[in-house]
């Protein structure tokens, strides 16, 4: 029994979640213990500017709208074959397989974390809509030390609703997603400003991929 609640148990938080925003995250109790704050306001993907969805697609997943299984199977394949060459693989994560993450698991780079990663993504794939992989990924991803989501983000660096993000700002915010610990979007060094420019420069060459999002 104890078996089946805990394989079941994630399953069915997916399908509640499909609707009712999480309240919190193991990440988010890992940061509390750890000894930062805990800032997080839910908000409506509407009520975030589109600004912030197309600059975390192109930074982090340009085929997010194309991936029915919420794996790029394209990057796996890149980072197999650059394993077999004796290459370091740099990963191939996906949106949602990040919100996966975010949602249940802890962070790290645990090969048994990464295993019910890919068991959860899937599920998540097939019974969200994009929109809502997005909105929930959003709201709960860290962008800073106990700070979570796009209006505690935006609240925090810019002094401003996640809904009046500008496009530079909604690209910084999108280029410390790596290391949100150690960057900053209100003070991003001038490799982050670069980093940023660059993704401001891509949406327009990846519009065509960007239809789910709205």
């Amino acid at each position: 029994m104890a078996t089946l609640i805990v394989l079941a148990g994630p399953s069915l938080l997916i399908v509640v979640f499909r609707f009712v925003p999480p309240p919190v995250t193991p990440l988010m109790l890992i940061r509390v213990a750890q000894g930062y704050g805990l800032h997080h306001h839910w908000v409506a993907y509407d009520r975030i500017a589109p600004a912030l969805a197309d600059s975390v697609i192109a930074s982090e997943d340009n085929w997010f709208c194309q991936e029915n299984w919420g794996f790029d199977i394209r990057a796996m394949q890149t980072q197999i074959d650059a394993w077999q060459e004796g290459e370091r693989p740099r990963g191939a994560s996906t949106i949602t397989m990040q919100t996966a993450k975010n949602l249940f698991l802890w962070p790290g780079r645990n090969p048994l974390r990464k295993l019910v990663e890919a068991w959860l993504t899937p599920q998540i794939a097939v019974l969200w809509p994009k929109r809502r992989v997005l909105e929930v990924y959003l709201n709960i991803v860290e962008f800073g030390p106990g700070i979570y989501g796009a209006e505690a983000a935006s609240r925090a660096f810019f002094h401003k609703p996640a809904s009046a993000l500008s496009r530079r700002e909604a690209a910084l915010l999108a280029v410390v997603l790596p290391r949100p610990l150690a960057w900053s979007a209100a003070f991003p060094s001038p490799v982050l400003r670069e980093r940023a420019a660059v993704i401001e420069e891509r949406i327009p060459q990846i519009r065509p991929l960007l239809a789910c999002a709205r």
